[in-house]
């Protein structure tokens, strides 16, 4: 499929609506590839990075720093026809992001706007553009997805398309070298442009990832935020794992890897911050330190795990065994724990100790393995301890796409015997979550929510908290969004307590017992 015009044409966000809805209700791979090509084919070429950043549901202009509060204040009457192409969309967020820290009167000039822009869309584009946003699409038009489609609309190998995607970080780089016919293979690693970090698999214990990989490192996992580092020509620059620029809010990180030995370098490794022992402080603490006007108090540790160049060579294709020499001959003392082993039970005791020291857990690395940048495949595996409660379903939002007409993301609640943070015996919302819900699950609760409902908006029921589900969760983390000053991390849906397996609300777990997963707040 080539090009039909090499200026290609403008796209009404109507068009793009269409696709995301054929990609979402197909489980076919191939067709959904196919849906995306067919748009990227025409668009015209200025426009692909607007198209991808949609498409992806991440915006070029990165985040825009606005809620569901504020979109909801600022949406108006929804348009009868739709009118509103690509680049007004993008004009908008360009608008949006250059109100981010301007002071008075800001609020007021995006909730213009976002009036605007909104007025302009009909129901079914307000909602994507509201999705995109608040970070919320999920369209099955996933990183993988668009990339092959890349491929396949300007007929390139999709070898080096995948290649080229993740060795420049930036796949409208790529789709608009292969609309203009380009030559991909030398699209390269370049220290100063930051790659998309490779990614693990999941696994239940550290002894079967072992089992799983053979040779391996088995590092500590630490409960930080990923940061890439690169070193050119000695200024040094830091992206975290989305790929933001966040060099000016980690000096002291910048100024450690100024002393590393050696010229250019990319480094990959782990951020956080430390308690007055050395321990981690949650990871909340740290994620506070890359806000725009973070406090500086807490100062950040930086762990290196990886490098994928140093000494003029790209090592990414190089095994791990001789990335990690490289390493602690540039890193020394900032590179993260790990023990080499081929045992199940050493890798358990390291998962042991590494829970012990406050940590997240391990990563088990397969020590013959290259660097596979934006990647998740079986060469990296984490693993992490499962917290699984029984917690009360508040309320579900309407799914779209494939769920269309389906109750799906949950409203999840603890018990609050002493209404500590409401009425007395009344119930705490911790977050939500749509993972885990099977088709099965689905049917169910949106035959059985409407029959207990309590009131409702445009995309939510509310329903009596009479019905428990076990949750699993990584964590949780402190939380201003929410009453009880906790929220649960990747939560997801094991089992109904229902029927057979039925318990009622008032034996679900409290806020008190959530809350205990909290380490102690920084002096």
């Amino acid at each position: 499929m080539t090009h039909p015009d090499v200026r290609g044409r403008q796209l009404l966000v109507a068009e793009l609506v269409r696709v995301l809805d054929a990609v979402t209700v197909t489980r076919s791979r191939t067709a959904k590839i196919a849906a995306i090509a067919e748009l990227l084919a025409v668009c015209a070429i200025d426009e692909l990075p607007v198209l991808i950043g949609l498409l992806l549901g991440k915006p070029r202009q990165g985040r825009l720093g606005i809620g569901y509060r504020s979109l909801q204040s600022a949406m108006p009457e929804p348009a009868a026809a739709p009118s509103l192409a690509l680049i007004d969309v993008d004009a908008a967020f360009t608008a949006l992001s250059a109100t981010v820290g301007t002071g008075s009167g800001s609020t007021t000039r995006r909730a213009q706007i976002l009036g605007e822009l909104l007025a302009r869309a009909p129901a079914v584009e307000q909602e994507l553009i509201t999705r995109v946003i608040v970070g919320e699409v999920r369209t099955g038009a996933l990183q993988g997805l668009v990339t092959d489609a890349v491929a396949r609309a300007f007929e390139a190998p999709v070898a080096q398309v995948r290649r080229a995607a993740m060795l420049s970080g930036h796949l409208a780089v790529v789709a608009i070298a292969a609309a203009h016919g380009d030559p991909l293979d030398t699209i390269g690693l370049v220290p100063g442009v930051p790659v998309l970090p490779m990614l693990a698999a999941s696994a239940p214990s550290a002894a079967a990832a072992v089992e799983q990989i053979g040779g391996a490192v088995v590092e500590y996992k630490l409960d930080g935020a990923r940061l890439q580092v690169h070193r050119v020509a000695g200024v040094v620059s830091a992206w975290t794992r989305s790929l933001a620029d966040v060099t000016e809010r980690v000096p002291e990180l910048v100024e450690l890897v100024s002393t590393f030995p050696g010229g250019d370098l990319i480094l990959d490794g782990e951020t956080l911050t430390l308690d007055e022992s050395g321990a981690p402080r949650p990871f909340a603490d740290t994620m506070s330190r890359f806000g725009a006007r973070a406090a500086r108090e807490a100062s950040l540790q930086v762990q290196f795990f990886d490098v994928l160049h140093a000494g003029g060579r790209d090592l990414i294709d190089e095994p791990l065994r001789e990335r990690r020499a490289v390493l602690e001959q540039i890193a020394g003392a900032a590179v993260v724990r790990s023990v080499p082993t081929t045992d199940p039970e050493a890798a358990e005791q390291t998962f042991r100790e590494a829970i012990a020291a406050g940590h997240e857990g391990v990563i088990v690395k397969s020590i013959d393995a290259p660097y596979a940048a934006g990647r998740r495949g079986s060469d990296w595996i984490k693993v992490k301890p499962v917290h699984t409660y029984d917690l009360v379903v508040l309320a579900a939002e309407w799914g779209y796409g494939r769920r269309s007409g389906w109750l799906s993301n949950l409203h999840l609640g603890a018990r609050d015997p002493d209404g500590r943070f409401g009425e007395p015996g009344g119930f705490v919302m911790l977050g939500k979550t749509f993972k885990g819900l099977t088709d099965e699950i689905l049917r169910w609760q949106t035959e059985y929510f409407p029959q207990i409902e309590t009131r409702r908006t445009a995309g939510t029921v509310f329903i009596e908290p009479t019905t428990v589900v076990e949750i699993a969760i990584d964590g949780v983390q402190r939380s201003s969004r929410y009453p009880g000053g906790v929220a649960l991390r990747f939560a997801r849906v094991k089992r109904y307590r229902v029927g057979d397996e039925g318990k009622p609300a008032a034996e679900a777990d409290t806020i008190d017992t959530l809350r205990a997963l909290l380490p102690e707040p920084p002096d």
